[in-house]
């Protein structure tokens, strides 16, 4: 037996991840805030580009175009990564000016802004840790658990596994314990809702011995809100059991909720959507993105190394230059394709728009993908931490996508975000002293039409955070 060996010609394709396609993937995705800081770490770090203040207002669709011309005649057949020479003249004119002049700079600084730092659960309790006469030791064993306490104002983390951490005796931090939980807020320094609701009954002048028993037996029964079992356990009669419950009731599960922030947090749209007689307008919001083009001190630089000069100047400066192109590229690709997927759902859910979130409609990406020819992946990257303002509010991107469900009745399925809204309206209307179960919440939709699975309604319930009808129920 012989062998030979042969040489032969293979074509294939496969598809490369080069840098500058990475760049447009992660431009797609990016949130505003996250691109701008990408935009200011760029500008840093390649002289080549240079902000500018674009004073001139324009229609937002007259500059997408002028853009998309721009973004035409800048583009070359071949990756600019592998030319040996750039074409410096057009590249220098390139630059990202933003598909909207919506900027703006305010006058004067409102020091109205300016709030002190409000004091935190742990600046609390070191305080009055501080105050508390312990010696150094103890401070420092008490310091230790304080750094332990959670924002509810729980330790979850096993005192063996914090002595482990810590290297510290746990005898130490057994001791030190008792005098954490006698701190304010009550309840402070719990290991679980049982020991919070013991240690307040316990600060609660009212509590009864019936209230630490109900407490430490019926737990379970009182999440459940199952009154006759606490009755016959504990021997009393329902009413007294529901005086007790009223007392537990007062109590604070999270001891610690009192002391998080309450700041509002402001979700800054990417794209606004306007109605203009019977049409809906798309304008981006550019404002605070900074403004791109090739720096001018750099243009003359540039023409003289790229005729002939020093070697290393030369490739620092087309390294420089095919960075500045591809992220203005990303950027002005970025707008433009959040752009469109805009324009492509309005297309979609005129009825939304018109009527409210009750007539949003059945979709998915491929949808939006197919009508603007463009990858699904695509679709997901750009809609991602993207918010939109419309006439009826702020919304993610995401939320216009929505599995259907079918009518039983043959009619148009109906997305699944009109059905969490049709739950919440029966929860909403319920009598609270006989709340309707999943199963009652089943066969009421498909009174109108609707066939759902029990199982998809109690997921549905969870995702509005609305509790099972057992623990919604009212007895007082």
């Amino acid at each position: 037996m012989s062998m030979q060996l042969k040489t032969s010609l293979k074509l294939s394709q496969n598809l490369r991840m080069t840098p500058q396609l990475q760049q447009a993937i992660k431009m797609l995705q990016l949130s505003r805030m996250e691109l701008e800081a990408e935009i200011r770490k760029e500008i840093n770090e390649n002289p080549l580009l240079e902000e500018f203040a674009d004073t001139v207002e324009d229609d937002p669709s007259a500059e997408l175009s002028s853009v998309s011309q721009e973004k035409d005649k800048a583009e070359d057949s071949q990756d600019p990564r592998s030319q040996e020479e750039a074409d410096w003249e057009d590249y220098s004119e390139l630059q990202y000016k933003g598909l909207s002049a919506t900027s703006s700079i305010p006058d004067d600084v409102n020091y109205d802004n300016f709030i002190s730092k409000a004091q935190t659960l742990k600046d609390h309790l070191h305080w009055q840790a501080s105050l508390s006469g312990f010696n150094e030791e103890e401070t420092e064993h008490i310091t230790i658990l304080i750094n332990y306490i959670d924002d509810n104002g729980y330790i979850k983390v096993p005192l063996e596994q914090i002595a482990q951490e810590e290297g510290v005796s746990l005898k130490d931090l057994e001791e030190i314990l008792p005098f954490l939980q006698e701190f304010d807020p009550p309840g402070v320094g719990s290991r679980d809702l049982k020991e919070c609701l013991l240690i307040q009954a316990e600060h609660f002048e009212e509590a009864t011995t019936d209230v630490l028993y109900a407490i430490e037996h019926h737990l379970k029964d009182l999440e459940k809100k199952n009154y006759e079992e606490i009755a016959r356990g504990m021997n009393l009669n329902i009413e007294e059991v529901i005086e007790i419950c009223k007392i537990i009731l007062a109590f604070d599960p999270k001891p610690g909720r009192a002391f998080q922030s309450e700041d509002t947090h402001y979700v800054t749209p990417d794209v606004y959507i306007y109605k203009v007689g019977e049409e809906y307008v798309v304008a981006l919001n550019e404002d605070g993105i900074p403004k791109l083009k090739i720096s001018n001190l750099y243009k003359d630089l540039v023409k003289n190394e790229g005729k002939g000069g020093n070697k290393e100047t030369k490739e620092y400066l087309q390294d420089k230059l095919r960075s500045a192109v591809w992220l203005i590229k990303s950027i002005q690709q970025r707008q433009k394709t959040i752009y469109k997927v805009t324009e492509s759902i309005i297309k979609h859910q005129q009825e939304f728009f018109e009527k409210g979130s009750a007539y949003i409609r059945p979709m998915i990406l491929k949808d939006i993908a197919n009508d603007i020819e463009m990858h699904e992946s695509t679709v997901s990257r750009v809609t991602t931490n993207k918010y939109v303002h419309t006439p009826l509010g702020v919304f993610e991107l995401k939320y216009f996508f929505n599995s259907g469900i079918s009518r039983s009745d043959g009619g148009d399925s109906l997305a699944s975000e009109s059905v969490k809204l049709k739950i919440k309206g029966l929860v909403t209307k319920e009598n609270p002293k006989k709340p309707l179960s999943d199963q009652k919440i089943v066969e009421l939709l498909k009174k109108e039409g609707l066939q759902i699975a029990r199982r998809t309604v109690a997921k549905y319930r969870d995702v509005l955070g609305i509790l099972p009808s057992s623990q919604r129920k009212k007895f007082f």
